[in-house]
């Protein structure tokens, strides 16, 4: 079997990585693709993955295929590549690209994975919610699990749920970097040297992320394990609270949500 990629950027990369890492595919059964030649290019030299002529040379040859470009370029790629990819496995990682829009220009019976990545796969610890047409069978969806587990977890959804998730692991991370940034803000406010208020933050998030997890704990729970009586915590949970710190986390994951809504009726 041969996978092939249609975009290496940022996604794309991570993705390719990830399933040589993990093994899920060898090299030799990867092909890619870019307009910028120069992005294929250096994957294939990091890889030892091989680049296709052009998007079309990549759809004959690969029987799944991974759309990995903007929303905006969809279509014009599905309308270069679809006399070459019947009977063929379509994943696409287009943000707010519904599957409605592949099943307009293929036809019903096309096999269409949509999944929504969120860019923590590019440390192979990212959350990727997928959804599928009526057409794929148990093995379409098992490959494509295989390929997306390869870079973090992987979850099951109703197509109407995949917006939701955008919100919040698509989205979410621009929130968390803001966190991260604004907590390493607070110790140089504090005193600390600039480097390691940063790195003390971001390894903050990661651990409490880690308890959570592994613990299975909830979070208002852990939260008080740390809030002491009359300590340093509950004072700055004080704060936290009076400014509206958690209404406004579930305000920003909502409106990232309504928005991802909007994009899709906009195709």
């Amino acid at each position: 079997m041969i996978v092939g990629f249609i975009g290496t950027g940022n996604m794309g990369e991570a993705l390719v990585k990830g399933i040589i890492k993990k093994k899920a595919f060898l090299p030799k059964g990867i092909l890619v693709f870019d307009i910028a030649k120069d992005k294929a290019t250096k994957l294939c030299k990091d890889t030892k993955v091989q680049a296709a002529s052009s998007a079309s040379d990549l759809a004959k040859k690969a029987q799944v295929i991974i759309l990995a470009v903007k929303p905006d370029k969809i279509v014009s790629v599905l309308d270069g590549i679809k006399t070459n990819i019947k009977n063929k496995l379509i994943i696409s990682i287009a943000a707010g690209v519904p599957l409605s829009v592949f099943l307009d220009r293929l036809g019903l019976d096309a096999t269409v994975v949509r999944v929504m990545p969120n860019t923590p796969a590019l440390v192979s610890d990212g959350v990727s919610g997928m959804a599928w047409t009526k057409a794929c069978t148990d093995k379409d969806i098992a490959i494509a699990e295989k390929i997306f587990s390869s870079v973090g977890m992987c979850i099951s959804l109703d197509e109407h749920l995949i917006d939701a998730l955008t919100g919040l692991s698509g989205s979410g991370p621009a929130f968390c970097f803001m966190f991260i940034e604004a907590l390493a803000d607070g110790g140089v406010k504090a005193g600390l040297p600039r480097d390691i208020a940063l790195k003390a933050a971001a390894t903050t998030l990661r651990g409490s992320a880690q308890l959570v997890l592994e613990t299975k704990t909830h979070p208002g729970k852990l939260k008080d394990m740390v809030a002491s009586p009359s300590g340093t915590t509950i004072e700055g949970i004080s704060v936290l609270e009076k400014r509206g710190f958690r209404a406004a986390v579930i305000d920003a994951v909502y409106a990232a949500y309504k928005r991802a809504k909007e994009l899709g009726k906009d195709k």
